[in-house]
């Protein structure tokens, strides 16, 4: 007799410290601009806007070729299709570091968003495979926690890396790349080899495992819809579409915070090391709420509460640290209203799997995380342009406030609306 609480345990540590350490280096190479920005917008002669542009290509990139990139996941298979991500995006984050324009900037992170579009999406669609519906929510937490542990350990690396300016004849934004340009590359391979398919193709699971866990999805999936393989008829799902538009504001928040504290914290008048260690602190409070929240979430059939509940706590410390004066406070809220940002989009992420399966699964988690992650675009081209035209670098958090505001009011509005739709008789 199969033991559900010992084959989910199997599972979770086959998989989740695994992919949590392909995103905690995904995140890091995402991540990384926001450091050698310190002294790269100096060395290219680049403003704020310019280089908020550069950065923000990236999401140009990753929306137009995530849906098809998650279905060559669906076609190929995760081992082939992640290895690929990560050896590409690997050596573009390499190539960062012999940016010699502003041109070659742009180009290169627009690559970079091509190269690493399908991995975020490509999980989340991997986790419906692999697990029932009742621990998606936990996993998705626990595969974002290593988001917040690679802010936190990119935080200080990425302070020191700009501190061995001049080491070797590279400069210190050009250190940045390489050191995280190459964890990349090796990982992609041993993906390759580590890296199970689907449960079926599983050696490390016995066939009565994989009895059960056939049988636990065929259940849940029955009488769900199977969209088509077309990436373009998930996008145009009126479901998909209204998740999109719910998602937006979440990494809109997320990268306009996460890509501006390292500013905020230099504006404190300390040194990039120390300006790194300090950037440790948001991120560890982030990966507790990343747990915790999802966890009590999956325990009910509600998941709203879990999703607003800490967007608008966020919105509101997001406000409090742009009228509070002091460097403390400010920073304290801040560290809350990042915790608020992150805690509840693992809840979120629960949602699509119950009304997608299969290809149609695949393409509209991408659906909704490629629209959702023109947010990271917007953020980061308003946000330095806002800091540009107020010359303060607290004003942004007024605009990325109201942003997730909006997000939760959506989700609320969206929430019911599906809700009277599931009602209804057929």
């Amino acid at each position: 007799m199969v033991s559900e609480r010992a084959l989910i345990a199997k599972i979770t540590w086959r998989l989740m410290p695994f992919l949590g350490f392909l995103y905690l280096i995904a995140y890091i190479d995402r991540q990384n601009v926001s450091f050698a920005k310190l002294q790269m917008v100096d060395a290219l002669g680049l403003s704020e806007y310019a280089y908020g542009l550069g950065a923000s290509l990236f999401f140009i990139g990753y929306f137009i070729f995530e849906v098809p990139s998650n279905l060559f996941l669906n076609r190929f298979g995760a081992s082939i299709w992640f290895a690929r991500i990560m050896v590409t995006w690997g050596i573009i984050t390499i190539a960062l570091a012999y940016t010699q324009s502003a041109t070659m900037f742009y180009i290169l992170r627009f690559l970079l968003g091509v190269a690493e579009a399908g991995f975020f999406p490509g999980v989340l669609y991997l986790l419906t495979l692999w697990f029932p519906k009742d621990y998606r929510g936990r996993m998705v937490g626990l595969f974002m926690i290593f988001s917040a542990l690679a802010n936190a350990i990119g935080a200080p690396v990425g302070g020191m890396l700009l501190d061995l300016d001049g080491y070797l004849g590279f400069a210190g934004w050009e250190w940045v790349f390489l050191a995280t340009g190459i964890p990349a590359v090796i990982a992609g391979i041993v993906t390759y080899f580590y890296l199970d398919d689907t449960p079926d193709k599983a050696k490390f699971l016995s066939e009565p495992e994989k009895q059960w866990l056939r049988d636990r999805l065929a259940k849940e999936n029955a009488g769900m819809d199977e969209h088509a393989d077309s990436g373009f008829k998930a996008l145009i799902n009126p479901r998909v579409l209204l998740m999109s538009l719910c998602y937006v504001g979440f990494p809109l928040a997320a990268y306009g915070l996460s890509y501006w504290l390292p500013t905020i914290v230099q504006g404190f008048g300390v040194s990039n090391t120390v300006n790194g260690f300090i950037n440790i602190i948001p991120w560890l409070i982030v990966a507790l709420a990343l747990w915790i929240v999802p966890t009590m979430a999956d325990r009910t059939e509600n998941k709203t509460p879990y999703i607003v509940g800490p967007a608008f706590i966020g919105a509101l410390c997001l406000v409090l640290s742009a009228v509070i004066a002091a460097p403390v406070l400010q920073f304290a809220l801040l560290c809350v209203a990042a915790a608020g940002i992150f805690a509840g989009q693992p809840v979120f992420w629960s949602l699509p799997g119950r009304f997608l399966k299969g290809a149609g699964a695949a393409a509209g988690i991408a659906a909704i995380n490629s629209v959702g992650n023109l947010g990271g675009f917007v953020a980061q081209n308003v946000v330095p342009w806002i800091r540009d035209v107020t010359g303060s670098t607290i004003a942004p958090m007024f605009f990325l406030a109201a942003c997730l505001a909006v997000a939760g009011i959506l989700v609320i509005v969206v929430g019911r609306m599906m809700a009277d739709r599931m009602r209804r008789p057929a």
